[in-house]
């Protein structure tokens, strides 16, 4: 049975693409060796220091750029066709949006195995990159090729003698691919990243975060979570290594984008399950951060909230983490109370927990339970018991309104005020 006649492909012209990149010129320019090139191409090329031509490894004698107008207006006309045809009243194909197919990708990858010179190799994952960010089963079919990880982590690891940008590249990558992957390619990743050259894989990924732009650094943050997700060891591995835990409690700013807030916080929350990166944490003042994001008056997401306490509450374990909580007259505590109840259930039972710790499990300070109080927290947790929150919660609250005391329930709502007028049934 034949293919539906309203099927219809674009089959673009070899020789109207850059032999570099692989893509349709838009502004061909001749090389004394007469192969044509896209410009941007193959001045980056040039750009490189190289003194060849990329086709043909001749050495150039010039390195003048001929504009070849002749296939630019080849190129034109052919374009015009296309877009005048039937074809384009309905959604481009990947080849006339610059997305190389699945056989120009396997060639692709079988190139940056072989190819050394860092120009070309940038051209080749810069295609990748398109390719895999176009859909889902692009990331599928990526996630199947056994030997691509390795050589992507071959090629951040050699961030000291490579440019970075190949480094931010291959995490892009290898970003797009982990998460369609299963737990024991997770777990061969971390390994592969952190011994890989004596672990030089951190190193790109703290430049990634450091010098990259807001995608890159998302991106670079969120494979360090899967890197850590392995083991306290990788944790460990990752705490110690200088720069990286400064840097990410830094994105934890009111003034940093709410998504890189958000993967760093999520970062920051898989790493603290080791008790020993917990102190690191907590001398590093995450607290302060967090303590800045539950306080300010600017509109937060719900899951950077979320996150916040959900940190807090693994920091709140540790004996100095609740002292740093409780000091600063209060502050913290105070931001954890006015969250009760104002942004999910999520957010609420962490703060419930949090405040439990602090004031019904350790008692070590007094001062907590009169921040509660004077922040409203009473008429808040009575609240609480009665809300869909688990019943543990539910029961935690109860264990928090004993510790301050409240009598009866009648005698904190009488404090409570309101502009809801109670109809009496009587």
């Amino acid at each position: 049975m034949g293919r539906d006649e309203t099927e219809t492909y674009i089959t673009v012209p070899t020789f109207f693409k850059c032999p570099i990149s692989l893509d349709v010129m838009r502004s061909p320019v001749s090389l004394c060796t007469g192969v044509t090139y896209d410009r941007p191409s193959i001045q980056r090329w040039l750009d490189g220091g190289n003194n060849t031509c990329p086709a043909t490894m001749q050495i150039l004698n010039s390195k003048d750029l001929v504009p070849n107008l002749t296939l630019q207006r080849l190129i034109k006309a052919w374009s015009d066709s296309v877009g005048s045809s039937p074809a384009a009243s309905s959604p481009d194909p990947a080849s006339a949006r610059g997305i190389p197919t699945v056989e120009e990708v396997n060639d692709s990858l079988m190139r940056l195995s072989q190819e050394k010179d860092d120009e070309i190799r940038l051209e080749i994952l810069t295609r990748i990159v398109r390719f895999v960010k176009d859909s889902e089963a692009n990331r599928e079919f990526l996630s199947g090729k056994e030997d691509l990880v390795p050589m992507l982590v071959d090629i951040v690891s050699a961030v000291k003698t490579a440019k970075i940008k190949l480094a931010i590249l291959a995490i892009k990558i290898l970003d797009s691919i982990i998460k369609k992957c299963n737990e024991g390619d997770r777990e061969r990743l971390s390994k592969l990243m952190l011994l890989t050259n004596g672990g030089d894989c951190l190193t790109a990924i703290l430049l990634a975060i450091q010098r990259g732009d807001l995608e890159s650094k998302i991106e670079a943050v969120s494979v360090l979570e899967v890197i850590a997700s392995h083991d306290a060891k990788s944790k460990m591995m990752i705490a110690e290594r200088e720069g990286i835990l400064t840097e990410l409690i830094k994105s934890i700013s009111t003034e940093s984008d709410p998504n890189l807030i958000e993967a760093s916080l999520s970062f920051l929350i898989t790493i603290s399950k080791s008790k020993r990166v917990r102190s690191k944490l907590i001398a590093a003042k995450t607290i302060t951060r967090i303590k800045d994001i539950l306080l300010t008056e600017e509109t937060i997401s719900v899951a950077v909230t979320e996150k916040s306490l959900k940190l807090l509450e693994v920091l709140s374990s540790k004996r100095e983490g609740r002292s740093e909580i409780c000091g600063g007259n209060g502050d913290c505590v105070e931001g954890v109370v006015k969250k009760l109840l104002k942004v999910s259930t999520t957010a609420t039972e962490h703060a419930v927990t949090i405040l439990w710790c602090l004031c019904h499990v350790f008692k070590e300070d007094k001062t907590v339970e009169e921040t509660v109080e004077r922040s409203n927290g009473v008429t808040k947790l009575l609240v609480v018991i009665q809300s869909n929150c688990s019943p543990m919660v539910r029961q935690m609250a109860k264990d928090l309104i004993k510790v301050l005391k409240v009598k009866s329930s009648a005698s904190a709502l009488a404090a409570y005020q309101t502009k809801t007028t109670h109809i009496m049934p009587f």
